[in-house]
């Protein structure tokens, strides 16, 4: 299943994992627009493998599962990690560095 989410997240500077129902998943996704980024998101709750693809997200260390954000490929974090990165203006350059944003 962690191959499905290599497949997901291939060729795509930002790609977050999230649930339709999730206030925090909307709120990584709102600040990563803010910078200008335009994030893959897959909302779990509407994919036919969602559960599926939540196990592997929580076997692959993403705990809680959602939001599961990668940046230029890797695993960067959940909620508590991205704001963390903002806070300390280091989310920015990840995003220049993946390819998301040119500013």
């Amino acid at each position: 299943m962690e191959t499905i989410i290599t497949s997901m997240v291939a060729e795509k500077p930002v790609v977050i994992f999230s649930k339709s129902s999730c206030c925090l998943s909307h709120s990584v996704t709102s600040l990563i627009r803010s910078f200008g980024a335009n994030p893959t998101v897959y909302e779990l709750d509407n994919l036919t493998n969602g559960e599926q693809i939540e196990s592997a997200l929580l076997q692959m260390g993403c705990n809680p599962s959602v939001p599961a954000v990668f940046i230029g490929q890797q695993f960067t974090g959940g909620s508590k990690k991205i704001m963390s990165l903002h806070v300390r203006n280091e989310l920015v350059p990840l995003l220049k560095d993946a390819g998301a944003i040119w500013i």
